[in-house]
């Protein structure tokens, strides 16, 4: 079973237990304005230009079969009509100007990649987070990647956003050891504004991993004008729940605006600063709900 992914990041220490090998899965079905992962939202291959780093060589030119780049004022411009994302251009480009996103694999050759690190994740009690854009918005994919991991030994843990069918989840529950679950909003309305979706199927399945029994920790990202008023329904929410589960609360931050320009996307990121005594309000608003809530400015 082939997928595409955007990128792997090995070593990395906020994705679950130990050390981890995250893997981003290219695609996403919601739009967050403050998403810091614009590469991964599109389900296609694509190609950043990161202008600052450009040589004006003129090497992508030179390299590019379908005559899709031209130079222009000393920076090359990509025609998207010609353009195949074939990714030749990114491989020549000798200052990482640019950077292709969308590498296809095969589940069993991804695995095995993977399992090469396997060391350190038995040494750190760590392993492989599955990622995105969503995981399980490539399902069939995810869940064979899953287990070949699995057959490995190797541990995995799913990043989601929650927006998926119940049958996706039935299926990744027994090949999960923690899923690492966005809680956005509560409120409906809300949840539109801020993703361009509703959040029916998010709070139902947030439900039914719940009851039966997955381990979950529960991402809440704080955006000060868009969701910080939901602070007190989502600690509610999750104080009804079966289980109490571990919060994390993440700061905004808005770092990846180069990428929205490098990919020719409407930068939707809010313009605004926030700091770990912000996170600390709504991290002591959901210990009023008996919840355990951390600072994922400062706290682990």
């Amino acid at each position: 079973m082939k997928g595409i992914v955007s990128g792997i990041k090995r070593n990395a220490v906020h994705d679950g237990d130990g050390l981890r090998t995250t893997v981003f899965f290219k695609g996403c079905p919601l739009r967050c304005i403050w998403c810091h992962n614009p590469e991964s939202i599109g389900f296609r291959r694509e190609i950043g230009f990161y202008a600052d780093k450009c040589m004006s060589c003129g090497t992508c030119t030179t390299v590019c079969a379908d005559g899709a780049v031209r130079m222009r004022d000393d920076l090359p411009v990509t025609d998207p009509t010609r353009c195949r994302a074939c990714f030749d251009c990114t491989a020549m480009c000798p200052g990482d100007a640019r950077i292709g996103y969308g590498e296809v694999w095969e589940a069993a050759a991804l695995a095995e990649k993977l399992a090469q690190d396997k060391a350190f994740f038995d040494n750190s009690g760590g392993g492989v987070t599955l990622s995105g854009g969503e995981c399980l918005a490539q399902p069939v994919f995810a869940r064979e990647l899953a287990e070949r991991l699995l057959e490995k030994g190797i541990s995995v843990n799913v990043d989601t956003c929650g927006y998926a069918a119940k049958s996706v989840f039935e299926q990744m529950l027994p090949l999960t050891d923690t899923f690492l679950y966005d809680l956005k909003a509560i409120d409906r309305e809300v949840h539109i504004r801020c993703t361009g979706k509703e959040n029916d199927c998010i709070l139902e399945n947030l439900r039914y991993l719940t009851d039966s029994g997955a381990k979950i920790e529960i991402r809440y990202p704080y955006v000060p004008g868009w969701n910080d008023g939901e602070c007190e329904k989502i600690g509610a929410f999750l104080a009804g729940l079966s289980v109490k589960h571990r919060i994390k609360v993440l700061g905004y931050h808005g770092l990846a605006d180069g990428k929205y320009k490098a990919l020719g996307l409407p930068d939707t990121l809010p313009a605004i600063e926030v700091t770990a005594d912000d996170v600390g309000k709504a991290v002591r608003i959901l210990h009023n709900f008996g919840l355990q809530a951390v600072n994922g400015m400062k706290d682990d």
